[in-house]
């Protein structure tokens, strides 16, 4: 510890080894992958393939997250209550959970081929609540190990950091690869259906290996509980009394609300605006033509891959919430400006992807850094840790984000007189009022909800020097309790 706080200089007994962080990191790549398709994708998929209306589509999703309210609290709780077996608490839900995470991933993509829609609407919906199951299964434990791994401040933030490299590596290639598959699909006489499943069979078999490593190599700290743990519900009504958790959630919440609406309306703003009307648009970048959407998803996320270190040398420097509203106000701009774009105007649409790139790095980072500090609040406060059930609230609203966005947008989509696409097309235009809708909602409401972030990190009441207080309280109190035993 120097000049009294801890968390600007980290010890070398702290440090974890390189390749803990890394093969952690990895771990992300397929939740990552799986997220991304379906955040990007889900939405474009439902209304042009599955061919659902876009308001009864939004119910699809939904009705999904209904579900989720139960199941990643649920698991979270579960993986609390473990004991420590072969595989740990959380380790054991990555070994057995990640094969039938791989093959819900493919599931979720089958458009099944009836006429009836309440049918094709009820098996969607279907796949989408066992899909996310499944996912909750290995997400839920794999990000509880984040403070279970180290309870160093630093070390918490380069672990995240390397997991959300893996984060944004996984979604770049999902990014840039989805349209291509799908497009070379169509091209050539297949069905977009099939190009999806392939995009799907692909990610979800490589989504499996690096969890079930993770189960088998990587160990967790286990930490002496004084008490039993307490029911569920009296978990939840802690966790709600935990001053710093709620604004960490809030903060996560408003990130991904905003990251969220952008991504899924992306695809509908570069085909039906930037591309007018042209299912596959292409775009000339560096010399190569690739699918539009290829393009600028893959401008925004490599920048966001090289700017991420960035971020993270700011947040040592003067903490995780200032350089995380500095981002966003920044952000905040480029999206403004997003109005600002006509159609044909791929170079100006380039641009401004590589400018919220830069923001977009540090949204992706920073809450999820700021996330693991609020467990030593209850540890000092009550004697014990949640990060299962905590983790599994995090998850649940991050899952909540992309539920109300795709349901909000496509409601609206809906409400504005969005046409699905005549089958076998390759052009198609929107009426003005879809277009107006969809440019609104991919620019001026995303700053909105960003300014809005800003404001919830203002006010959040952890802060490095108070978190090193916390752990140098804690220290003080376990130091006592080892000496009296």
């Amino acid at each position: 510890m120097e000049n009294g706080i801890e968390g600007t200089r980290t010890s070398r007994a702290e440090r974890l080894p390189t390749w803990v962080k890394f093969l952690y990191g990895a771990g992300d790549w397929g939740i990552s992958s799986y997220n991304t398709l379906r955040l990007i994708f889900y939405a474009i998929f439902l209304v042009d393939v599955v061919g659902l209306d876009p308001r009864l589509a939004s119910f699809a999703t939904l009705i999904g997250i209904l579900w989720d309210a139960f199941n990643d609290p649920l698991i979270g709780h579960l993986s609390d209550k473990l004991k420590n077996g072969r595989f740990g608490k959380r380790r054991t839900f990555l070994v057995f959970g990640a094969i039938p995470f791989g093959l819900g991933f493919m599931f979720l993509w089958w458009a099944p081929p009836f006429e009836n829609r309440f049918l094709v609407f009820a098996i969607v919906t279907f796949a989408f609540m066992l899909a996310d199951t499944f996912q909750s299964i290995v997400s839920v434990p794999y990000y509880s190990l984040t403070p279970e791994i180290t309870p160093n401040y630093n070390e918490r933030t380069a672990l995240t950091s390397y997991r959300m490299l893996f984060n944004l590596l996984s979604s770049l290639v999902v990014a840039v690869v989805a349209p291509i598959i799908v497009n070379s699909a169509v091209a050539n006489g297949a069905t977009a259906q099939q190009g999806y499943i392939t995009v799907s069979a692909i990610f979800g078999a490589s989504a499996v290996i690096p969890l079930l490593l993770i189960g088998f190599l990587i160990k967790e700290q286990e930490f002496e509980q004084e008490v039993e743990q307490p029911p569920m519900l009296e978990v939840l009504k802690t966790a709600w009394e935990n001053v710093p958790f709620r604004f960490a959630t809030g903060i996560f919440m408003l990130n991904w609300m905003t990251f969220d609406l952008i991504a899924l309306m992306l695809p509908f703003f570069l085909t039906y605006w930037v591309a007018e009307g042209n299912l596959l648009g292409q775009a000339n970048l560096f010399g190569i033509n690739l699918a539009l959407e290829s393009a600028v998803l893959g401008v925004l996320l490599i920048t966001a891959v090289f700017t991420l270190p960035i971020w993270n040398a700011i947040s040592k420097r003067v903490g995780k919430r200032y350089a995380y509203m500095s981002a966003l106000a920044f952000w905040t701009i480029v999206q403004l400006s997003v109005f600002t774009i006509g159609p044909g105007q791929v170079n100006g649409t380039l641009l401004i992807a590589f400018l919220a790139g830069i923001g977009a790095s540090a949204a992706h980072v920073l809450p999820d850094a700021i996330f693991p500090d609020v467990m030593e609040w209850d540890e000092l406060r009550i004697g014990q840790r949640f990060e299962g059930i905590y983790y599994g609230v995090k998850n649940f609203s991050r899952k909540l984000t992309g539920a109300f966005s795709t349901f909000i947008a496509l409601q609206v989509l809906g409400w504005f007189g969005y046409l699905n696409p005549t089958e076998g097309a390759t052009v198609f235009t929107q009426p003005q009022s879809a277009l107006n809708a969809i440019r609104i909602l991919t620019g001026p409401i995303g700053a909105i909800m960003l300014v809005s972030a800003i404001i919830v990190t203002y006010f959040y009441p952890l802060t490095r020097e108070k978190h090193a207080r916390i752990r140098r309280l804690l220290a003080r109190k376990n130091h006592k309790t080892t000496m009296v035993h």
